[in-house]
């Protein structure tokens, strides 16, 4: 049997959402579980174009065992118009199997983005990578106005889950706020998680 892990599965394009997985992934192991981080492989309408196995440099790609045997589930991307970016979208449309086997039934779930512009989607992506986790039968958190820094950011985090502020040209670090939010967005998740595995 293996250990149980919860999954932060992302895109980054320009690393600001994998900067996030990674506060996210610092909030599950302070609550005692193994965070298991992963990617996707971009897309390319270029028909020849592939994506060597094991990606250059950051996290290694996800499979589809990696998602399926999880304890719990943080689902990253950039705003794409308002959206999921394609490439985290093209991976989780290749998810059938599991919607089809019920891997995911009953498994918490959250959601983080970052947008280049303060009203450039966050809402409307977390909403579009919470519809599939829906489909699978996941349970899907979001952050409470407990957490006291969800009152005060002027940037990034929503209700809904954590999101970051960027900038037009994607170089605006992740800041103070923004990172209590991932973190404690991580330990929320996990704790939920861990009533799963007892």
């Amino acid at each position: 049997m293996t250990t149980p892990y919860v999954l932060v599965l992302y895109y980054s394009r320009h690393g600001a959402t994998r900067q996030m997985a990674r506060l996210i992934a610092r909030g599950i192991e302070k609550e005692g579980l193994e965070a298991r981080i992963r990617t996707v492989p971009a897309v390319s309408t270029v028909i020849d174009a592939t994506a060597p196995a094991i990606p250059e440099e950051g996290e290694l790609y996800c499979s589809e065992e990696d998602l399926a045997n999880c304890v719990g589930l943080a689902l990253g991307s950039p705003t794409r118009f308002g959206n999921m970016a394609a490439p985290l979208k093209y991976f989780i449309d290749g998810t059938s199997g599991l919607w089809l086997n019920g891997a995911l039934i009953d498994k918490p779930a959250v959601v983080f983005t970052s947008t280049s512009s303060l009203h450039g989607g966050q809402e409307t992506t977390l909403l579009s990578m919470m519809m599939p986790l829906l489909h699978h039968g996941m349970v899907i958190l979001g952050i409470p106005y407990s957490e006291s820094a969800l009152l005060k950011t002027t940037s990034g985090g929503t209700p809904y889950g954590a999101s970051h502020l960027a900038g037009p040209d994607s170089g605006r670090a992740v800041d103070e706020l923004e990172s209590t939010l991932c973190i404690a967005l991580g330990q929320r998740l996990a704790r939920h998680a861990k009533r799963g595995t007892t």
